[in-house]
């Protein structure tokens, strides 16, 4: 919690403020029992009416002066604690930019969700009751003990036999209610899960007819946060009752003993009325702190996760000393790579070397698994590789920054990502300033225009969230589209084509050629058909490059890409290739 701290600056001064305010709204409190006692023991005791007058509108005006500083104390409260965690927030949301896919492995994006919104929540819930009873609790308390005891000091007894009762409650609350905070979280990131898993495939779950055991499985997790938030509120729901119950009996005490007192003549009226308050506001900041012990280790568990947010380093880091290309533009090359993944018994790709030149098209077919995607991957820096390099304009990918090796790139990913919005909004993704001339012109390139034209609203059309308003082919069209905005050196398209038709698949190729006759394009495709005018084709089998050629040489020469064309094309259609 406290290395959240941080997040505070620039509040001091509001901080200083509140607790300018709680001070006063303390003292204003502990200054009620003495005027009480004032009117009692001088005004009534005397009949003196006009000190009754009197000292009541002192009391009127110290009682608006408590409430007003309250008010005020808790509205800066209020702002200061949800300020602190909307920069949390953003500081969660931007370190997450950071991230490289490794990350998002170790932590679901579901955890992500509930670190950022719920464990958030909890923070700010506890600033708000750590700015308001932080320091009015502990000055009411040790304040009002001395006035207490000023007061009185035989009634301090029935004081002293009530703490330990209050303290064994907070005790046994710190050591069992506490330890379920944590696990409460855990949960609720599984419920999150299930939850996410099953709005983002709701046709898989319907097409598989998987409804009832989705609910089920749902209705298990809900179960178990349920079952464990009870848990926890009943043992919560035993503090308040026993706070109660021991501030009654001490109120009974205190007005049985101190009559007692009082018709001795060793304890005059006043006095114990003043007894009395001042105990029952000792007795209150007890419980306002056992409050703050409580929210406080529940908040420190949420605080943990967040933390564990910021302590996890992107495996993937910006140079300190960055380079610049050195003129040329589009150059991409492989040397000897081998990558593997996190915790995999073998690397995912091995000895991969290449060069993709600008004007070339580069294709990369082989099997499912054969390790396409992974290659094409690597060249945004995705992934470290494990050795080899790989050059982008003549310089290593881990020696430019992110954000230069990206702008030269224009990735298109195999399963097309549309955000909420129009259809204008996501074209301008890879290009903000694009022009309206830019945007209708990728359009048609990629074949696009064409059903853009036909809705009522143009290019103005409304996305749904994930493009679910859209065919699969109508989303990949779109996110070519993107890709051509950016008038990028190098195009990667990974498996691009495949939600596409024949007919459609040609047309927009045909097109691609004039659109990217000075950039270097690379292509996955599964197809044959895609890649047969590649000016240079790549054949990976299990993560190996098995044949590096033109189609005619690899038909001759690669085993693998012979099988794969004999799969697709009847020996005619071989033969006129």
């Amino acid at each position: 919690m406290t290395k959240l701290l941080r997040f505070l600056k620039g509040y001091e001064f509001l901080l200083i403020l509140i607790i300018l305010l709680a001070i006063g709204q303390s003292a204003a409190n502990l200054y009620l029992p003495n005027l009480m006692s004032d009117i009692v023991n001088k005004g009534i005791a005397q009949f003196d009416t006009a000190y009754i007058y009197r000292t009541g509108i002192i009391m009127v005006f110290v009682a608006i002066g408590g409430g007003i500083s309250a008010i005020i104390g808790i509205y800066f409260s209020s702002k200061v604690a949800v300020g602190m965690v909307q920069r949390i927030r953003a500081a969660i949301f931007k370190h997450i930019q950071l991230f490289s896919l490794h990350e998002f492995d170790a932590i679901s994006s579901a955890s992500l969700i509930t670190r950022t919104t719920n464990d958030t929540n909890q923070i700010q819930q506890v600033m708000v009751m750590i700015l308001n009873m932080l320091i009015t609790a502990p000055i009411t308390l040790v304040v009002g003990i001395i006035l207490a005891l000023n007061q009185d000091v035989g009634l301090s007894w029935v004081l002293v036999a009530a703490m330990p009762g209050l303290i064994a409650v907070i005790l046994f609350l710190l050591f069992v209610a506490i330890p379920l905070f944590s696990i409460m979280q855990e949960k609720l990131d599984k419920l999150n899960l299930i939850l996410d898993e099953n709005l983002t495939g709701v046709r898989v779950v319907r097409a598989f007819d998987r409804t009832r055991h989705e609910e089920k499985r749902f209705d298990e997790a809900n179960h178990d946060v349920t079952n464990l938030a009870i848990r926890v509120n009943e043992l919560m729901a035993i503090m308040m009752p026993v706070m109660m119950l021991t501030i009654n009996m001490t109120s009974v005490g205190i007005i049985w003993f101190g009559s007692l007192r009082v018709a001795a003549s060793t304890l005059n009226i006043g006095a114990m009325f003043a007894f009395l308050q001042y105990a029952m506001q000792i007795l209150f900041s007890l419980l306002m702190v056992a409050l703050l012990f409580i929210m406080v280790p529940r908040a420190e568990a949420s605080a943990k996760r967040i933390n564990e947010i910021f302590a996890l380093k992107p495996d993937i880091d910006d140079p300190k000393h960055p380079k610049k290309a050195d003129g040329k533009r589009g150059y991409v090359e492989f040397q000897d790579v081998t990558f593997s993944y996190h915790g995999a018994e073998k690397p995912a790709l091995s000895n991969i070397t290449f060069t993709a030149a600008p004007g070339k098209v580069t294709a990369i077919i082989g099997g499912t698994g054969a390790g396409k995607s992974t290659l094409v991957n690597l060249v945004p820096r995705f992934y470290d590789i494990d050795s080899g390099k790989i050059l982008v304009d003549g310089v290593a990918v881990q020696e430019i920054t992110q954000y230069d090796l990206r702008s030269k790139i224009g990735f298109v990913p195999q399963k097309a990502i549309l955000f909420a919005g129009t259809i204008n909004d996501n074209l301008r993704f890879g290009k903000e300033k694009a022009t309206e001339k830019e945007i209708v012109h990728a359009a048609d390139i990629a074949q696009a225009s064409e059903f853009i034209s036909k809705m009522p609203e143009g290019y103005y059309s409304p996305v749904a969230q994930g493009g679910t308003n859209f065919s699969g082919g109508q989303q990949q069209r779109l996110s070519i589209a993107r890709a051509l905005v950016r008038k990028p050196e190098i195009y990667i398209f990974d498996d691009t084509f495949s939600a596409l038709d024949f007919k459609t698949d040609a047309k927009l190729r045909e097109a691609l050629k004039g659109e990217t006759k000075n950039a270097t394009v690379i292509i996955v495709a599964q197809r044959v058909s895609t890649v047969i005018d590649a000016d240079q084709i790549i054949v990976l089998d299990d993560g190996k490059a098995v044949g590096i050629g033109k189609h005619h040489q690899l038909l001759k020469t690669c085993k693998v890409y012979s099988d794969i064309v004999h799969s697709q094309l009847s020996q005619t259609e071989i033969n006129e290739t």
